[in-house]
This record gives structure tokens, C-alpha cells and sequence, in this order.
């Protein structure tokens, strides 16, 4: 079986418009070249390829926005007549020709630039799913652990964090969970613990992420903490005002944040 070839292309396409509606592309451009060349409106449809009734509409559509005759009817003759293209129609053609040329040297100097064009658009994607979860691990299954009921599964991000959740075996299998598979571990703000001095303390809780305090948002009830991890990561957490005031929370202070395997919400890209 023929190995896919996944390699993005940057292609771009040339038409133009007057007053919004549109004017002329690609065929219609080939229309008008085609009747230069055979002098003949139904010999150019064929070679476009297009029907002759849509090859006149074509024309009667552009000659009404140009507001002059691009083709033109020639009588008699020994072929019994035919068309032509008048002078305003050999001159749109000629500078649609150029325009396209210019075009193309910018779509190839553009392609030219667009190496990691495969990467972005996979991060573009991931950027675009939407979740009520503040926090949003990307990684890729570590390990699976078989348990009586749930699973316990492990995520390693691409900067080395280590998510561990609990989901059921029917969401493992739905899921197609195994080591290798890209998934998200999602968490909720307000399913984080916050903790300033750990060295004395042990914690049930699975996931203990050590960072430092960049911002600290007090409300009336809440407030908004966000941890640096390193590597550009960080995680949010949600806490209650008293707590902030208990904790003296400030920016460059360490802390850990703790959340509970079962807090943790696996899913895949779609």
C-alpha cells in the first residue's frame, strides 16, 4: 500500500472583482486566451473546458462590468466570421497574465518560508479547542496502568510534566489510550490546591507541579493564582480570598500546585 504523502503546499489562487462581484479568474482569463488563439467562442468553451452557453454568459458578464465589449463578433470572412478580442479585452488579458506572474513568484517565495507550515497548522488546531478547563496539558501517554475499575493513565508534556489521571476502562478503550497517543490532560482552576512550604509535608494528592507564582488576581470571594513551570508552561488555580490572604501569595514566590488524579480529564484531538 502507497505511503501518504502528508506534506503541506502553500497554494494561493488569482481573481479579481469590481464593485464586490466578481470579474475574473482563472477560466474566464483562459476563456478570453483561448478566444485569441481560434478566434471561435464554442472552439474556446470546449478548450476551457466549459459549456458555450456559460462561456457567453461569462462574456456578457464581463463586458457589463467593464462597460465596454471585451469580445467582439467578426462578420463574413471566409470561415463565415467568428470573435475576437477588442482592444480593451487583448489589454485585460495581457495585465491579467502579468499580475498572475507576479502572483506565482509570491506564492513560490511564500512556500519558501512556510517550512514549519505543517507544525503550526497542527498548533493552530490544538489552539482552537475550547474547554471550560483553564488548565490544558498536551502530551502524550506515558504509561497505562491497569486498575480493578479505573485506569490510571500518565501524560509527559513536550516540557517534561508528568499528569497522572484516572479514567474508567470504557473511556481508555473509546479513547484508544495507549503509550505514544497525543492527549490533553484537562484540570479546572478550582480543582487546584495551592501550597507554599511542602518540604514538611506528604500529600495524597498524584500530581504535585512545582512552580513560581507570576500573577495573583484577589476578587471579593476568589482569587486567581498562575504558576510559572518552566518551559512556557503554566497552571491556574482558583482559590478562596482567605486562603490568598493566609498564604501571602506574591509574584516570584515559590509554590506547588496539587490536583487529584481523578480531577484530571483526558481527551484526544480530534
Amino acid at each position: 500500500m502507497p505511503q501518504q504523502d502528508n506534506t503541506i503546499t502553500v497554494q494561493g489562487s488569482l481573481w479579481m472583482t469590481v464593485d464586490g462581484q466578481h470579474f475574473g479568474g482563472d477560466d474566464r482569463m483562459r476563456l478570453l486566451a483561448c478566444i485569441a488563439d481560434c478566434g471561435s467562442i464554442s472552439q474556446a468553451a470546449k478548450a476551457v473546458p466549459m459549456s458555450y452557453k456559460t462561456a457567453w454568459d461569462a462574456i456578457d458578464a464581463m463586458n457589463t462590468l467593464a462597460g465596454e465589449p471585451l469580445v467582439a463578433r467578426v462578420a463574413g470572412g471566409k470561415g463565415g466570421g467568428g470573435t475576437r478580442l477588442t482592444a480593451r479585452g487583448q489589454q485585460l488579458l495581457d495585465n491579467y497574465l502579468t499580475l498572475q506572474r507576479e502572483h506565482q513568484a509570491f506564492m513560490r517565495q511564500l512556500a519558501t518560508q512556510a517550512g514549519g507550515l505543517a507544525d503550526d497548522y497542527v498548533l493552530i488546531r490544538r489552539m482552537a479547542m475550547k474547554s471550560s478547563a483553564r488548565n490544558q496539558f498536551l502530551g502524550k501517554v506515558l504509561s497505562v496502568k491497569d486498575g480493578v475499575v479505573n485506569d490510571e493513565v500518565t501524560l509527559q508534556t513536550a516540557t517534561g510534566l508528568h499528569i497522572v489521571a484516572t479514567v474508567t476502562r470504557d473511556s481508555r478503550d473509546s479513547l484508544g489510550l495507549a503509550p505514544g497517543v497525543e492527549a490533553f490532560a484537562l484540570v479546572k482552576a478550582s480543582s487546584i490546591i495551592l501550597a507554599t512550604d511542602t518540604a514538611a509535608a506528604r500529600f495524597s494528592a498524584r500530581n504535585q507541579l512545582a512552580g513560581t507564582v507570576t500573577r495573583v488576581l484577589p476578587g471579593a470571594v476568589s482569587t486567581e493564582v498562575t504558576l510559572a513551570l518552566g518551559g512556557g508552561a503554566s497552571v491556574a488555580a482558583i482559590i478562596t480570598h482567605d486562603s490568598g490572604e493566609a498564604l501571602a501569595l506574591q509574584p516570584g514566590q515559590p509554590a506547588v500546585a496539587l490536583f487529584k488524579a481523578s480531577s484530571v480529564i483526558v481527551a484526544i484531538p480530534a
